[in-house]
């Protein structure tokens, strides 16, 4: 294996145990321990960026959120992609047919024009609380939007795009979505990344666990799929580590020798 310059990693049961809330002491360590040895760390989320974690004494190099539509570092963008305003009124529009309240995510907010029990839930997966905004109108109206985030069953997927020409879902949970740019996702977002660093695909590694994933394992000289990873996933990935339960991340690193 080629040496690796930067590990990217998903948060929601690749790094934190989704069943414990918590990233384990031994995961902890090893992105520790790959700081020191000089490899930068990612993370890759559908995350805002106002909910990425926080570990402690881990500072990520970069920070890919939103599926890739806005990616940066502690310096700079590396990486916009918002939604097309014409988009963003169609889903809006869509959703209220069907009942079904959104949340619209720029650089630096969240803000809901309400909320039902699945988005809610999906809020509490990161251990937040929905906000419904005053100023969702002016925000739709005037403001980048990254991604939209609804409650949503598989069944409810063609009405909430009807009609939405760049725009597409990215879902890694069954009772909720991401919308992001059609042109978008972890796999475009990383190609940014490599080449902001002149670094090669051979020279990079990711984990995840989620279908949304996928671009990004296809991406990467060696893609890793958690052991509790969906099948389609494991499918797509060069490799399967352990299960987030067991400190798979941990193992698979000590044993590459890159720890």
């Amino acid at each position: 294996m080629k040496q690796i310059k930067i590990i990217l990693f998903d948060i929601d049961g690749t790094l934190i145990d989704m069943n414990k809330k918590k990233i384990s002491k031994k995961v902890l360590e090893a992105l520790i321990r790959l700081k020191e040895n000089g490899i930068k760390i990612c993370v890759a989320t559908g995350r805002p960026p106002m909910q990425v974690p926080r570990f402690p004494n881990v500072e990520f190099d970069v920070f890919l959120t939103y599926n890739g539509s806005y990616c940066f570092d502690k310096d700079q963008d590396i990486f916009s992609n918002p939604l097309k305003r014409e988009d963003v009124y169609t889903i809006i529009n869509n959703a209220g047919k069907i009942g079904r309240p959104l949340s619209l995510a720029t650089k630096t907010r969240l803000v809901s024009n309400g909320t039902d029990q699945d988005l809610s839930d999906y809020y509490e997966i990161s251990g937040q609380k929905v906000k419904i905004a005053d100023d969702f109108d002016a925000v739709a109206d005037g403001e980048e939007i990254y991604q939209i985030m609804l409650g949503c069953r598989k069944g409810e997927y063609d009405a909430v795009m009807k009609d939405v020409k760049e725009a597409k879902i990215a879902a890694w949970w069954d009772r909720a979505v991401d919308i992001i740019p059609l042109n978008g996702g972890k796999g475009r977002a990383i190609a940014g990344i490599l080449d902001y660093y002149h670094f090669t695909p051979d020279q990079a590694m990711a984990f995840g666990d989620g279908n949304n994933d996928i671009e990004m394992l296809k991406m990467v000289g060696r893609g890793v799929a958690m052991g509790n990873a969906s099948m389609e996933l494991k499918a797509a990935a060069d490799d399967v580590c352990g299960d987030v339960a067991e400190d798979g991340i941990y193992s698979y690193l000590n044993a590459c020798g890159l720890i």
